[in-house]
């Protein structure tokens, strides 16, 4: 077993195995089901990738822009910009002229965004 994720491929290996140890814990009714060899390297495995992905936020430059920040929480999500906009209560036409810079966010906009999206107030005041 590797003692350090160096690579995006290692983290990519590791959260692999990770996501096979919880499907079969889910699939058998926790991780009590799970034998000690395999609740060990469980907790291996999720060390290793809490490291790599505490070192990796460190080095990745944090987006500065309003459009940056919503498109990271529409991939963080696993979403499309149709279902933020139904998420956020607004037309998909108003998101996209938003997000395009065609037309400049309300505070109905910015409000959905801090209650639903948790995205700080502090930074959504300073970006607009």
């Amino acid at each position: 077993m590797i003692t350090k994720i160096r690579t995006e491929a290692q983290y990519g290996e590791v959260m692999k195995l990770i996501e096979k140890y919880l499907a079969k814990a889910t699939k058998a009714g926790g991780f009590s089901e799970l034998n000690k060899t395999e609740r060990e390297d469980l907790q291996k495995l999720s060390l290793l990738a809490e490291d790599y992905e505490d070192n990796m936020v460190s080095i990745m430059p944090l987006p500065l822009t309003l459009k940056a920040v919503v498109k990271n929480k529409i991939d963080e999500m696993n979403i499309n910009q149709a279902k933020l906009a139904e998420i956020l209560g607004l037309g998909t036409a108003k998101l996209s002229q938003i997000l395009n810079g065609k037309r400049q966010p309300d505070v109905p906009f910015l409000k959905a965004l801090h209650s639903k999206l948790g995205i700080s107030g502090d930074f959504l005041l300073e970006s607009v």
